[in-house]
């Protein structure tokens, strides 16, 4: 805490600012972001690298963040103030940090697959400030962050040189993808069946059982869209400039679409169970690999007239 507590004697609006958007690189729409562009515009195999690294990341950090319940820096020591801005996406638990194991893994997986050393140097320098921002704002300890820059990092070198050879043997993939579904449902089992009765921070458990709800509902999508896409879809990452952009922003939007309009529609029918975001979240990413692929070849045709 006494370095918390030196970084909030530092504090101004101007860094206040900064390290406020700073953290939204590993942010949960930031990394959609990326991981979309990349699938979609530049390359699959790296795109599944990217996801599958955010999903195993973020799976371990949620069961830990469940396991080890620890409360946030201002909850343990309430004489610590946090920036107000970033409380309300502090959500759950502290111990391990979310935004870093995010950020680690999305800006590491680039900085491992890509070739640049100054582009790679670049996304070290963007995860590391991410990470910094976590504890400059008061969300995260020192521990919280480190552990998931080690986490982070050890998804990314681990899943690397598997994803290399996956192309070839596609059984690797499988694997892969059957480890982490056994992995989602040994969370999903933890996190609804686990005695959490002594628990004060019931919101916490909620939000921990959602999340795992939501992580199995993503895996159970990717599992059924990747031999899919790869059979039947092939769709092609290629395409002009303005074609690629109607691929992303639209796509975006539509991904968001899907999301938020099940939420809704649930809300409105009544179902409030958990169990939903699972549904919700295997729907998006039925819709990013395989029905939205669909549409590339008439944006590369309709620019294609233009030009």
């Amino acid at each position: 805490m006494d370095f918390l507590y030196w970084l909030e004697s530092i504090r101004n609006p101007l860094l206040d600012g900064i390290m406020g958007a700073i953290t939204y690189l590993g942010d949960e729409v930031f990394f959609m972001l990326i991981a979309l562009f990349v699938f979609w515009c530049r390359d699959k195999r790296e795109g599944y690298y990217l996801l599958l690294v955010g999903f195993f990341g973020t799976v371990l950090n949620q069961f830990l963040k469940l396991y080890f319940r620890i409360p946030r820096p201002w909850v343990k020591d309430p004489s610590f103030h946090p920036v107000e801005s970033a409380k309300p996406a502090a959500e759950g638990y502290s111990f391990p940090s979310g935004h870093t194991q995010s950020a680690t893994g999305s800006f590491g997986a680039l900085a491992r697959w890509e070739k640049g050393r100054l582009f790679s140097c670049l996304c070290i320098l963007l995860l590391l400030l991410t990470a910094f921002s976590r504890m400059y704002l008061g969300v995260h300890t020192p521990l919280d962050v480190g552990v998931s820059l080690l986490l982070g990092a050890g998804t990314v070198v681990i899943f690397y040189p598997l994803m290399k050879k996956a192309e070839a043997q596609p059984r690797i993939m499988y694997w892969l993808i059957g480890i982490m579904l056994l992995f989602s449902v040994a969370f999903v089992l933890y996190a609804n069946l686990a005695d959490f009765s002594q628990e004060k921070a019931t919101e916490n458990i909620a939000s921990g059982r959602k999340n795992s709800f939501s992580l199995l509902g993503s895996l159970l999508g990717f599992a059924i869209a990747y031999p899919v896409e790869r059979k039947y879809i092939r769709f092609s990452e290629k395409g002009s400039v303005p074609a690629q952009l109607c691929k992303l922003l639209l796509g975006l939007g539509g991904l968001l679409g899907v999301k938020e309009g099940l939420e809704l529609l649930f809300t409105a029918m009544g179902f409030l169970h958990p169990w939903i975001h699972a549904v919700r979240y295997c729907a998006v990413v039925l819709f990013a690999a395989l029905l939205w692929p669909k549409t590339f070849p008439l944006w590369n045709r309709l620019f294609e007239k233009r030009g």
